[in-house]
């Protein structure tokens, strides 16, 4: 079935929309990048992931070799896209799943896979690979005692990649009409990148295939370094790539390039995509993309040919990367940039935006207009210069010390000026400048003073937000 043909005629099933995912042109991420890069939307198969493609395929394998027999038990180590692909297939065969997951792993995977009728079991994150505890490892011993049981084995299974190459491969090779120079992805299992490199090499050995890894992971450095290198990994928050450990379904032979992004880089390109693109992904979409970017923007040819991977949907991420809350949280959200005219625009409306008093005034007329409208400072004003200043606190205390002084002009009393900052600037700048003897900064727009920031409208901006 073509492209142009599906969804014409009714499928026998969920499982025959598998596969076929769109390949769409970014636009707006790529502002000032003459090389064309286009994304494989996988989020578009019915289990809203690139997983959906191994599912069925894993099954079948194990049924065709006898493994697997009817009321039998699926058992895998997932990080929650693989184990809904399973679940699907599963369901309509009619067998049980089993799953272990990280408990790094979303709220929204684990609820998807227990909708799916599968049972779920969190382990810790922060084992060794080799550890009782490790979701792989604990899947493998899950699928040792229960009877009529299999492994899926994703990470060593070769029905892995050889999906890839069967179907992912073949689908860009002719949506592309053979033009494709360069596939960015990123490697779990392997599976998609070692199945579709292979088969777009065997089509075109020049085919440049570019991985991406989290700052963490293992996998890159492996490949920079080889394998009798030790490495240790770290932990890090991008969901469903990057391993502490080389699966047996990657080939790390068929990668020209791996690049090293880190989790704040992967989600910001992530929210960039849905908000500036339409295409709602996840964490792994967007470190692709980065590395997609980075290589459109250096190879620099409008010839070229440049395809990303976009491995599931955002969906999964609703309480992590797409929650401000948790973004700043793991110090992963770029502060917002406020200026000093997002403040201003804050303030009530009613009354003058500034009150400043003459120096020839007295200070009874200054406290009587501090009074008025509320305020606890007053810049000394002549023509549009500042000469000084009076506060509400200062004054009093010398009029109460002595009356005489209440008919004393403000520029007998006064303090130095409150500095003038430009309504464009950042908001942390004026920050700095506000101490307890400097309550207040005055604010220029269009080269006159317009307007006047103080501590407290600083404080209470900031609680408002």
């Amino acid at each position: 079935m073509t492209q142009i043909e599906r969804n014409r005629r009714p499928y026998d099933s969920v499982l025959d929309t598998i596969g076929w995912t769109p390949l769409i042109r970014l636009h707006r991420v790529t502002r000032g990048i003459r090389t064309p890069v286009y994304a494989k939307a996988e989020f578009f198969n019915p289990g809203g992931s690139v997983k959906d493609r191994i599912g069925l395929p894993i099954i079948e394998q194990a049924e065709k070799e006898g493994r697997l027999r009817p009321g039998g038990t699926i058992v895998e180590g997932t990080s929650g896209n693989t184990g809904i692909g399973l679940a699907i297939a599963a369901a309509l065969k009619g067998y049980r799943c089993i799953f272990t997951m990280p408990d790094k792993m979303s709220q929204e995977k684990v609820r998807l896979l227990k909708a799916f009728g599968a049972e779920v079991i969190i382990t810790p994150t922060a084992v060794p690979p080799d550890h009782p505890d490790n979701y792989v490892m604990m899947a493998k011993r899950i699928a040792s005692e229960t009877p009529n049981a299999i492994l899926a084995n994703q990470f060593y299974n070769p029905a892995n990649p050889a999906a890839h190459y069967a179907t992912t491969g073949p689908e860009l090779w002719e949506q592309t009409e053979g033009r494709i120079t360069h596939f960015v992805a990123s490697a779990g299992t392997g599976g998609t990148i070692t199945g579709v490199g292979r088969y777009l090499k065997e089509r075109n050995p020049a085919i440049k295939v570019v991985a991406g890894d989290p700052q963490g992971s293992i996998l890159a450095p492996t490949w920079k370094h080889g394998s009798s290198e030790k490495i240790d990994g770290a932990p890090y928050k991008v969901e469903g790539i990057g391993q502490d450990k080389i699966p047996g379904t990657l080939d790390l032979e068929v990668i020209d390039d791996y690049r090293t992004v880190s989790d704040k880089d992967a989600f910001a390109m992530a929210r960039r995509l849905t908000r500036e693109e339409g295409l709602f992904v996840g964490g792994s979409s967007g470190l692709i993309a980065h590395v997609a970017l980075a290589v459109a923007r250096e190879i620099d040819d409008p010839d070229a040919f440049v395809v990303t991977f976009l491995c599931d949907t955002g969906e999964r991420y609703l309480s992590k990367l797409y929650n401000d809350e948790w973004m700043r949280e793991n110090q992963l959200l770029e502060p917002d940039r406020v200026r000093v005219t997002d403040l201003l625009a804050m303030k009530p409306a009613e009354g003058p935006a500034l009150v400043a008093i003459a120096p020839g005034a007295t200070v009874r007329q200054a406290l009587r207009l501090m009074s008025l409208h509320d305020v606890s400072q007053l810049p000394v004003m002549e023509d549009d210069d500042c000469l000084g200043s009076v506060s509400e606190s200062s004054v009093s205390a010398k009029a109460l010390e002595n009356t005489k002084l209440l008919d004393a002009t403000v520029s007998e009393v006064m303090d130095p000026p409150f500095p003038v900052v430009e309504a464009t600037q950042p908001l942390d700048a004026v920050v700095k400048l506000l101490n307890k003897a400097n309550p207040a900064a005055l604010v220029r727009r269009g080269g006159k003073i317009g307007g006047i920031v103080t501590r407290s409208d600083v404080l209470y901006y900031l609680m408002a937000r």
